[in-house]
């Protein structure tokens, strides 16, 4: 159960309104509605994150999935581990990113990216042996979109933990 109540919609601005309506009144957005300026700048990199940039999807939500397991969010698994199977992550890779380095469902540029991932959420920075590894299969362009989607992650990962915010039923988030 949540640690303070959600957002009720029908006090919140049209804008509000507008951007819970957008995102199927998710119960994330619901909670960081109440604060409508963050919530709607939240929105905008979300999007920016997931829509543009150069960034293969399927590298970008293995990354978001792993963090989410790393920061032991299991909201953020569970959707990142459905919009990563309607980009083209595999039913076996999202079952298999928990002990991803024992897996052999992942290609060379997955498993540089899924080490990069893990370094940042565990360590201050990648190592540098990681860094390399990682930089010498993407471009800079895809590198920073890499690093910035971990980070927002590790942020999004913990505002639903510090906030408890429930899980939906698969039902109501598709």
């Amino acid at each position: 159960m949540a640690r303070i109540d959600y957002c009720d919609p029908t006090k919140a601005s049209d804008r509000t309104r507008e951007i819970l309506d957008k995102n199927r009144n998710a119960n994330i957005f619901r909670m960081m509605a109440h604060s409508p300026a963050y919530f709607e700048q939240y929105c905008r990199l979300g999007r920016a994150i997931r829509h543009k940039g150069e960034l293969d999807p399927v590298l970008r939500e293995l990354a978001i999935t792993r963090t989410g397991i790393l920061c032991e969010a299991p909201y953020e698994v569970a959707a990142h581990k459905r919009i990563g199977s309607n980009v083209g992550v595999t039913e076996v890779q999202n079952e298999a990113l928990a002990n991803w380095q024992k897996a052999d469902c992942f290609n060379e540029v997955e498993r540089a990216v899924l080490a990069f991932t893990d370094e940042i959420v565990r360590l201050r920075k990648p190592t540098d042996a990681t860094f390399k590894a990682v930089a010498a299969k993407l471009t800079p362009g895809a590198l920073v979109e890499l690093q910035l989607s971990v980070g927002f992650y590790i942020m999004t990962s913990k505002f639903l933990e510090t906030f408890e915010v429930d899980l939906q039923p698969v039902s109501e988030v598709v």
